[in-house]
């Protein structure tokens, strides 16, 4: 029976691989700062944009989210403290995740995609995750960024696969729905239960793949 893809293109962060606030949250109330709001401003646009392409380095990209909160709180010594506890927020990996990605792999190539930086391979090797993927399309690499085309149709070509055999997942609805703009399918990930169903036609060898 013929496989339903050819190709299964995943996320990283926020499927695979998980932060956990921890202190940082107690320690932005302490500052006066919203919770979250170390985050929100690392991942504002403007900063994240040039870290994701690879036009700057992470720690130019963390000089620039500290020197963002120095501006909104009015101290350096605030601003410094919050931007080492971002640094080391501690990271866990979903194994259910990798388990199911791993059976997937036994049948097709399973592609890292994502929007990172250019210490991703690195933190692949810290998290014994180097060899976990037949594929890495890491955006600070290639230059191009979720949800633009051009990266999703690198990720089918470093699969070997066209667009229309491939499956993607992935935490944000945009990158999904770009995705299946460049006509592959996707699946919105929310919990392991939404992996496991998109790749059950799949491992079961169900022909019936997702929309």
């Amino acid at each position: 029976m013929e496989l339903p893809y050819d190709a299964v293109l995943c996320d990283f962060d926020g499927v695979i691989r998980h932060y956990d606030p921890g202190g940082l949250t107690d320690l932005e109330r302490s500052c006066g700062l919203a919770e979250g709001g170390t985050m929100a401003i690392a991942m504002a646009p403007e900063l994240l944009g040039p870290v994701t392409r690879g036009e700057i380095t992470t720690g130019q990209w963390a000089a620039s989210i500290v020197a963002e909160l120095e501006r909104r709180l009015g101290s350096a010594e605030r601003a410094a403290a919050l931007g080492r506890a971002f640094a080391e927020a501690r990271v866990s990996l979903d194994e259910e995740v990798l388990g199911l990605l791993r059976l997937a792999q036994a049948r097709v190539p399973v592609v890292l995609v994502t929007n990172a930086t250019l210490q991703l391979e690195e933190d692949l090797r810290d998290l014994g995750l180097e060899h976990a993927f037949d594929e890495v399309v890491n955006s600070a690499r290639v230059g191009a960024v979720k949800p633009e085309r051009r990266i999703y149709e690198i990720a089918a070509e470093r699969a070997g696969a066209s667009a229309a055999r491939c499956l993607f997942v992935d935490d944000r609805a945009e990158n999904v729905e770009a995705a299946r703009a460049a006509g592959m399918a996707g699946v919105l990930y929310r919990t392991v239960a939404d992996l496991r169903g998109a790749l059950a036609p799949l491992l079961d060898g169900d022909a019936s793949p997702v929309p």
